[in-house]
């Protein structure tokens, strides 16, 4: 093997330089202030919707996140993905349910066509920014019984910023 094939990622392109946590990236590149990850069971959430149905929907998700899952054929699934979306979200802000955040304060948002993005509201846009984050970047799936979410709290490069995180 050539010493260029070595040096690219296959495709002829050097591979991509992430810093290291002591460096600061450079100013076209995005940093990751935090990163979450989450399992949500789907039978789990069945059984807890099935149970406390309103009372449980109307303290976890917002009106338009209860709108959207209800839209599908079977809600649950999408309702369990936007919970891992809010536990994934609290880990890479660093706090869980603590220091004054709440449930409805993330919002999972999905535009046809579009990825999913989580917004977020008062406490915990307060606690991504404090933290230098801009926005999260998020990815959702569901399969079986079993819905996955990662969310990745980042800053964007200097002069880039789109805004809330």
């Amino acid at each position: 093997m050539t010493q260029r094939a070595r040096d690219t990622d296959g495709g002829g392109r050097a591979p991509a330089r992430v810093p290291t946590p002591d460096q600061k990236p450079a100013p076209d590149q995005l940093a990751v202030k935090g990163i979450g990850v989450d399992l949500a069971q789907i039978t789990r959430m069945r059984g807890i919707v099935e149970r406390w149905d309103e009372r449980f929907l109307r303290r976890v998700f917002t009106e338009s996140e209860i709108a959207y899952c209800r839209r599908r054929r079977d809600p649950i699934p999408h309702l369990a993905a936007r919970f891992a979306a809010k536990e994934a979200t609290l880990k890479a802000l660093g706090t869980g349910l603590s220091m004054g955040v709440s449930w409805r304060e993330m919002e999972v948002r999905r535009d046809p066509g579009q990825a999913p993005v989580m917004i977020l509201h008062g406490r915990c846009r307060v606690l991504a920014t404090a933290k230098g984050g801009d926005r999260v970047l998020l990815s959702l799936t569901h399969d079986g019984d079993y819905a996955l979410a990662q969310a990745m709290l980042i800053a964007e490069p200097a002069g880039e910023s789109r805004g809330r995180p």
